[in-house]
C-alpha cells in the first residue's frame, strides 16, 4: 500500500541545491559588503 521507495521524487534535483547556496552566498556577500559601507561612513572603521 504505498510502501515503494521513491528517493529521486523526494530529493530536490542538483541545479536546485545550487541555486538556493549560490543565493544564499549573494545574501551573505551582500550583506558584509553593506555592513562595511555603514560602518565606514559612521567611522566605525578607524580612519
Amino acid at each position: 500500500m504505498g510502501d515503494e521507495k521513491q528517493p529521486a521524487a523526494r530529493r530536490a534535483p542538483a541545479w536546485l541545491l545550487l541555486v538556493v547556496v549560490a543565493g544564499a552566498l549573494v545574501v551573505c556577500c551582500c550583506s558584509t559588503v553593506i555592513g562595511l559601507a555603514v560602518a565606514g561612513s559612521a567611522g566605525l572603521l578607524g580612519r
